[in-house]
């Protein structure tokens, strides 16, 4: 049988009623290590509340159960004090469906959430690497605004504005499923507020590459292995983006003797439920031959349902390539004299584009090409175009001086 705690202050409906009315409520008895039972004492039934220790040093405060100061127990929402025990010891440690589920649970349930739907998982563990240990143990219903804030203005001077905001909605949709699933959840302000995109941050970066530079980029690629420049040369050909290339199937190389091309996997993005089907979707491009007799190569003698593009150790990309190659790509940006912290792997995809738009391919082609819309290139690339084009045969010319198309006649 569990060990009863005695504390005359609060054992005894007579004694509590004593106590004065407040707010805030009075200390009970520590019942466990980082447990600890308090009362407030209210104008009707008093309210019992737990305190307990998220493991990092913080505490977090629940009310749970009403106190029998004027009605007797009913052994669920109003308890006598050594019942008030039990239950809070309980809920703090999580041996109960009442108790309150924190942002790692919610990240948890995310995930599960996810992967159903055909949905990268990736995007419920990024948060983890990022959130506070004292963070991922709070519980979510207890978030405010301010803490949420403070922890994203944080991440300032580890990331750029765009990324940040990339996070935080992941982080934003696993508070949101949290509360869509638990009704004593009402403080959706917290991420609302607290988690709310940070201004002017399209993405800034002018990394748009010559075709000079995208040629010495896949050259450096090669030399650091060839898979990997294999991969950053279809990146390059391409436009796509890297998590749509790790998914290319043998089957997707389409060796035409004059018009090679991939068929590549969507990306779905832009969330619905429909992810699953949309995964399983191609849409044709074409490629270089010299891509072609490249990937003619790597697919010789392997079954069509295999990976066409594979790590060094014959293992395939994986759902998050970026965490594999990124560290070479910086390597190979620093060797062609560029900096890392602007030029990143999607410099291809944008100097692909922008190398489209520029050479008059139709926006609704462009886009069509890049698995994008054409709204979503007018904002991200129209600046771009205005920069690296030349446009001075549209110029107005100058009037040519009077008489000077008269052309004198011989006497």
């Amino acid at each position: 049988m569990a060990r009863k705690v005695s504390f005359s202050a609060l054992e005894s409906r007579s004694a509590r009623l004593r106590l004065k009315v407040r707010r805030r409520p009075y200390s009970g008895p520590s019942l466990a290590r980082g447990i600890s039972l308090m009362y407030r004492r209210n104008k009707t039934n008093g309210t019992w509340v737990l305190k307990a220790s998220d493991g990092h040093g913080a505490y977090w405060t629940k009310g749970f159960a009403l106190a029998d100061d004027f009605e007797d127990s009913d052994g669920k929402s109003v308890l006598t004090f050594y019942q008030a025990q039990d239950a809070a010891k309980k809920l703090a440690r999580g041996d109960t469906d009442t108790a309150p589920i924190t942002v790692d649970a919610a990240l948890a349930a995310y995930r599960l959430d996810l992967e159903p739907r055909g949905a990268n998982p990736y995007n419920a563990q990024w948060p983890r690497r990022h959130l506070t240990p004292m963070l991922l143990a709070r519980p979510v219903q207890l978030l405010i605004p301010n803490e949420l804030k403070k922890w994203r203005d944080s991440l300032l001077p580890r990331m750029a504005a765009s990324t940040i905001n990339r996070l935080c909605r992941c982080l934003a949709a696993a508070l949101e499923l949290a509360r869509q699933h638990d009704d004593r959840i009402q403080n959706r302000q917290a991420w609302e507020v607290g988690l709310a995109g940070l201004p002017d941050a399209v993405e800034a970066r002018n990394a748009i590459l010559s075709d000079d530079q995208v040629r010495q980029f896949i050259a450096t690629a090669y030399t650091r292995g060839d898979q990997l420049g294999l991969l950053i040369d279809v990146l390059a050909n391409t436009g796509a983006r890297p998590s749509q290339v790790a998914r290319l199937l043998v089957a997707d190389f389409r060796d035409h003797p004059t018009r090679p091309r991939l068929m590549m996997p969507k990306s779905v993005k832009g969330g619905g439920r429909n992810r699953s089907q949309k995964k399983h979707e191609r849409y044709s491009v074409d490629i270089t031959a010299q891509l072609a007799s490249k990937l003619r190569l790597a697919a010789r003698g392997r079954i069509d349902t295999a990976p066409l593009l594979l790590q060094d150790d014959g293992t395939a990309w994986g759902k998050n390539p970026g965490q594999r190659y990124h560290r070479h790509v910086d390597q190979i940006v620093v060797a062609i004299g560029l900096d890392p912290t602007d030029v990143t792997v999607y410099s291809l995809r944008h100097s692909s584009i922008v190398r489209m738009l520029l050479k008059n391919v139709p926006i609704r082609y462009v886009a069509a090409l890049h698995d994008t819309s054409i709204r979503m290139i007018e904002a991200h690339y129209s600046r771009f175009i205005v920069e690296h084009g030349d446009f001075r045969n549209a110029l107005l010319q100058e009037e040519p001086p009077a008489g000077a198309n008269i052309v004198a006649l011989a006497s």
